[in-house]
């Protein structure tokens, strides 16, 4: 499948609207978003000389913890039907400090490149691999009802002549028994019946190369392509198991859908929509910024990580083992905080590659009460669906919505502000005795109204001391 058809082309006010089912508010963020994925189809579209020139708008995320950053690089990832990687900054250090390689994000991206390529292949040629290994099962189960003579060598179904004179017909009694084995495998009446198969070792050589977390990292190589230069000399091996059936479909299945599969040109695509579609979230990027004078220390690994990573963003060619990609085109997106440091604490040069900044808005009461039961996944929603299976139909009235938001406000106001994480915090206290008694002493229906969160939480609150470790 190429790019343009994988690509699902939603104008930015269908990704706004797919990430409000999620995100309440920050439409200015959402909106910058949806901006730059858009315009990733859009420059495909271009002519290549013009293409070649317009580089991506990286963007930097701004705002407290909690507001919906991460979030909409989750959902991101499962709009945008592009390969997307989202990684901590605080996992990179400089090399010779204990850390990750900022290179291996790419070879990530890479392979999520490679995973949602062959999905799409899967989805394509399934039915096809399905059927051949629905086929060679038949063959071990019923080697009598093969389609071939036994001695020719020859499909029936072959062009090729056989030198044999020979050949012998399928008898009625051999197509009827056939078809019902046949049967019964499809409704799965044979799974735990055991055969034996011969199996391809699948075990891909690796070649060591040298990176800062665990002094070295592996990076496979391509042995098909090892065995094309090589041919014989390198033959494949095969073992002999003994499997369930329905162990040995799905082996089957694999090894021909590894067969259909054209892997030379699923690396060259799975390379080229890396390079010409891929996205990185860089989570936590302030944590990599320098606040100080000093230049001992972790400091210096903090701007280590920062000269690591401006190359990437600039622009470079790094190895994976599929082949080399080249960062020019990658999307970047980076998302921090920004409560101790700033984002003029991060070298200059990293600044002025993430020209568009988006600052997201603290959440107020009204933001928490939309937060609760407006979207898809609301947490009102899950404690519902989770109690459900106990036979506990929770109810929550306008009041409780109502008390549970302004105790989360409180909350951050007088403590940390963690945005919206606090109402993980307030809604785990409140539904603790109904998740603990169900099913055994509460069933049926289950009312949360404002007096229970009252009653629940309020006490908390009151005891800053007891509110600082549990809320």
């Amino acid at each position: 499948m190429s790019e343009q058809q994988m690509q699902p082309e939603k104008t930015p006010q269908q990704i706004v609207d797919e990430l409000d089912r999620y995100v309440i508010g920050q439409h200015k963020a959402k909106r910058a978003v949806a901006i730059s994925l858009r315009n990733r189809y859009r420059r495909r579209c271009l002519s290549r000389d013009l293409r070649e020139d317009i580089r991506p708008k990286n963007l930097l995320l701004i705002g407290p913890t909690g507001v919906g950053k991460t979030e909409i690089a989750r959902r991101i990832a499962n709009i945008s039907g592009i390969p997307f990687v989202k990684v901590e900054a605080t996992k990179f250090t400089e090399v010779g400090y204990v850390g990750r390689d900022v290179d291996s994000m790419v070879r990530d991206l890479v392979e999520v490149s490679m995973s949602l390529l062959r999905s799409q292949r899967i989805e394509q040629m399934g039915p096809k691999a399905r059927e051949r290994a629905h086929e060679k099962l038949l063959d071990i189960l019923y080697p009598e009802g093969r389609r071939y003579h036994p001695l020719s060598g020859f499909e029936k179904s072959s062009d090729e002549q056989s030198n044999l004179p020979i050949d012998i017909e399928e008898t009625d009694s051999v197509l009827i028994k056939r078809q019902q084995l046949s049967e019964q495998l499809l409704k799965g009446e044979l799974d735990e019946k055991e055969v034996e198969i011969d199996v391809n070792d699948q075990a891909t050589p690796v070649v060591e190369v040298f990176s800062s977390q665990t002094g070295f990292e592996e990076m496979g190589i391509n042995m098909q392509g090892l065995q094309n230069m090589l041919g014989n000399m390198l033959p494949s091996r095969q073992r002999r198991r003994r499997v369930k059936v329905c162990e040995a479909r799905e082996i089957m299945f694999q090894e021909e859908m590894h067969n259909i599969i054209d892997q030379d040109e699923l690396q060259k695509e799975a390379l080229n929509l890396a390079q010409e579609s891929g996205v990185i979230f860089l989570d936590e990027i302030d944590k990599i910024a320098s606040s100080f004078t000093s230049k001992s220390g972790p400091d210096v690994s903090r701007e280590g990580v920062q000269r690591d990573l401006l190359p990437l963003v600039e622009g470079t060619s790094v190895m994976t083992k599929y082949g080399i990609v080249k960062t020019d085109h990658i999307l970047f997106f980076a998302a921090g905080a920004f409560n101790v440091s700033k984002p003029s604490d991060l070298i200059p040069e990293l600044q002025g590659r993430f020209p568009v900044r988006v600052e997201f808005d603290a959440l107020n009461v009204d933001d928490f009460k939309r937060i609760l039961v407006e979207p898809q996944n609301a947490l009102t929603r899950q404690y519902q669906a989770l109690l459900e299976v106990d036979g506990l139909s929770v109810e929550y009235t306008t009041d409780a919505i109502e008390a549970i938001a302004r105790f989360a406000f409180q909350a951050n106001a007088d403590h940390e502000n963690i945005g919206a994480r606090r109402l993980h915090t307030i809604m785990e206290q409140l539904m603790e005795e109904a998740a603990f008694d169900a099913p055994q002493k509460l069933s049926g229906k289950y009312v949360v109204d404002g007096e229970s969160v009252e009653k629940a939480i309020a006490p908390l609150l009151k005891n800053h001391d007891l509110a600082r470790f549990i809320l």
